[in-house]
């Protein structure tokens, strides 16, 4: 299958060690972003993937560039301009202590992205799925646009398009509300992830709650049947909607499982107890990466994809970085086991 995503990868600074942000004088640099994280969980998966961005023309853009190309992610669509690279700085949780970000990413390459900078026509060219998320519509007016133009290109090709819900408050400073721009544009998509939040903020429904203390809660499967129905007439275009549901226990234990509606029907899975966490940046960007790679690859198996996303997202916890560096046999041996 050949894949485009679309959005922006920055620069994650961490403290080692647990420390505090206002700590140490040592950190690590890891590269990421939701839709670069979904581009290498693809490549990694064996998949044909080309990846959408704006970087500086500097070593930081360079070296950027040269860490997608190690997993084999194409960057021939990179455009180069701008003055910097977006940066956050996570403090990771430990114990009763939760995790801070810190973003440093104003007037990002990025950020000022403008329409007329990506010609689509091109870019989707011989595709088959294009997959974006609502980061990129928070950013910027101009970020956003450029996101809904390749949208449009998708939809006249017949291209398979897919969206992350990916919402995030911190974002959307420029007049428009997540809601009035993010509806009509998952009105054009066939594959739509998000966590119970995310559903709620685009459908206006409350989810069925999830109050897993272990792996023997039991789901109301009747009640996710019937939210996904009414969701089914929201989006009337939507092929798959694919739920991420996880209750933290604590800093390091969390509870993790998922649902899908496909074809009218609703599958779930079981409860993964991931005891401990390592590093939960880009779960979601793992669960909908390999949610993709199992849609292509096993057709029709809708249990089987489920299962497979949910395998990837829980492993993705132990990965440390952004990218969940999996491989398809990685991932299918551990489902065994888990699921």
């Amino acid at each position: 299958m050949r894949f485009v995503t679309m959005g922006e990868i920055m620069l994650r600074m961490t403290r080692p060690d647990y420390q505090r942000i206002i700590q140490g004088n040592k950190i690590d640099g890891f590269y990421g972003g939701s839709e670069a994280n979904v581009a290498v969980s693809l490549a990694m998966m064996g998949n044909d993937v080309q990846y959408v961005t704006r970087l500086p023309d500097n070593m930081l853009g360079v070296a950027c560039r040269n860490e997608l190309r190690r997993y084999q992610v194409g960057t021939s669509h990179i455009l180069w301009g701008g003055s910097r690279v977006g940066k956050y700085f996570y403090e990771q949780a430990a114990s009763l202590r939760g995790s801070s970000i810190a973003y440093d990413r104003d007037q990002s390459s990025m950020m000022t992205l403008q329409p007329d900078m990506i010609d689509w026509k091109d870019i989707l060219k011989d595709v088959d799925v294009f997959h974006w998320t609502g980061i990129t519509c928070g950013l910027s007016e101009g970020a956003s646009d450029t996101t809904l133009n390749g949208l449009k290109e998708a939809q006249q090709r017949g291209i398979c398009i897919s969206c992350d819900i990916n919402y995030r408050k911190n974002l959307w400073k420029y007049g428009k509300e997540a809601h009035d721009v993010m509806l009509p544009a998952l009105k054009a998509c066939h594959i739509i992830f998000g966590d119970t939040g995310e559903w709620k903020l685009i459908t206006g429904m409350t989810p069925p709650p999830f109050d897993a203390k272990d792996t023997s809660y039991e789901l109301d499967i009747d009640a996710y049947r019937k939210y996904f129905e009414k969701t089914q007439e929201l989006l009337p275009q939507g092929r798959s909607f694919i739920m991420g549901i996880r209750n933290v226990l604590s800093a390091s234990h969390h509870l993790l499982t998922g649902v899908l509606y496909a074809d009218g029907k609703l599958y779930h899975t079981g409860i993964v107890d991931i005891n401990p966490v390592l590093d939960p940046i880009g779960v979601g960007d793992a669960y909908i990466a390999a949610y993709l790679h199992a849609h292509f690859r096993w057709h029709g198996e809708h249990q089987k994809h489920l299962n497979y996303a949910l395998t990837a997202a829980a492993m993705k916890n132990t990965v440390l970085g952004d990218f969940n560096l999996l491989t398809e046999q990685e991932v299918l041996d551990t489902m065994k086991e888990v699921l």
